[in-house]
């Protein structure tokens, strides 16, 4: 009888203990059964709205239910990645996450109600925004070599705009600023189109920005691109040569990776995941980013979870040696 009560008690915790896992098979083999919000941290009609209407859209296709994007702009994209980090963790709250969000406010130490990336699931990054560097037509400078010669020869005199201080536009000029040993002046603006604007009027001489703000004035001839900002050619355009084949490291550019709240269960995660990459994969679509100015960059989420903590280290290099102050992105 005791042997009985024993097998008895041992099966019922074998049970027990195999209860969660048949229970998140379950609800993973029915996931998604309902309509899945996409947060993006911008407003409708901008480059991350485009990233994250073309996924969305995809995504729907893949997983036969509504992925609705959830526009949230608003201090820097602090509040869609808040948003993100404290929904229930079941996958029907995802987000669009940014390196503005999750790397440059916890490096300037902006006050934030997450922790990045601790607060948040990584499911893959989506794409690469290229930085390039444009000037001018004033500038006597039509490559990187021939500005940071200038810039030696005329310290303080050429100034470099950005849409405001703690962007990665901003940062992008600091560390050209750091690597060249030169001296560049920042001209903060309220906006990018403002400071293209004053670009193209010659009132700033050069500018680190995305291709989509400024690729039709350089087709039009009314500014210079003269270098890629990123560690590689970008392959939207390849005649364009990079920074960094002259200054070694040298890497200015964002991204957009698709995030959820900590905690959600790793055979979601890692479904998600596959469904992400295998989009990412398809040439069209790749192409169809391309022109909208973005690179497509398939990844795992260990790969983003490391993108995460080593942009945090190298842009808390940048942001010392520039002196720039906590709270600054707007």
């Amino acid at each position: 009888m005791l042997l009985i009560l024993k097998f008895a008690s041992l099966f019922g915790l074998l049970l027990v203990s195999l209860l969660p896992q048949t229970f998140t098979a379950s609800a993973q083999d029915k996931f998604p059964s309902r309509p899945i919000r996409l947060v993006v941290p911008y407003p409708p009609g901008g480059g991350g709205d485009y990233t994250g209407r073309e996924i969305a859209n995809k995504l729907t296709d893949a997983w036969k239910q509504q992925v609705v994007v959830d526009n949230r702009p608003g201090a820097g994209t602090v509040i869609a990645h808040a948003i993100v980090a404290k929904s229930i963790p079941d996958g029907y709250t995802l987000g669009i996450g940014s390196a503005a969000g999750m790397v440059m406010h916890t490096v300037l130490g902006t006050k934030l109600t997450y922790v990045s990336p601790k607060d948040f699931t990584s499911i893959g990054q989506i794409v690469s925004l290229p930085f390039i560097v444009a000037t001018s037509i004033s500038l006597p400078a039509n490559n990187i070599r021939e500005l940071i010669a200038l810039a030696k020869a005329q310290p303080g005199k050429i100034n470099f705009a950005s849409p405001g201080t703690g962007t990665p536009n901003h940062l992008g000029g600091e560390m050209l600023k750091m690597m060249a040993n030169i001296n560049i002046v920042h001209i903060p603006y309220k906006g990018a189109g403002i400071a293209i604007l004053d670009l193209t009027s010659g009132a700033v001489q050069l500018i680190f920005t995305t291709v989509p703000a400024v690729l039709p004035l350089i087709r039009a001839g009314r500014i210079k691109a003269i270098a890629a900002a990123t560690a590689e050619r970008f392959r939207g355009m390849p005649e364009l040569p990079t920074i960094a084949e002259v200054l070694p490291g040298f890497d200015c550019s964002s991204w957009y990776s698709l995030i959820g709240p900590t905690g959600m269960a790793k055979p979601l995660v890692t479904r998600m995941n596959t469904d992400l990459n295998q989009i990412l994969a398809n040439p069209d679509f790749v192409q169809h980013l391309m022109i909208g100015g973005v690179e497509a960059k398939p990844s795992t989420p260990e790969a983003l979870q490391t993108l995460i903590i080593t942009e945090q280290k190298r842009w808390e290099k940048v942001i010392k040696t520039a002196g720039i102050s906590s709270d600054v992105m707007r």
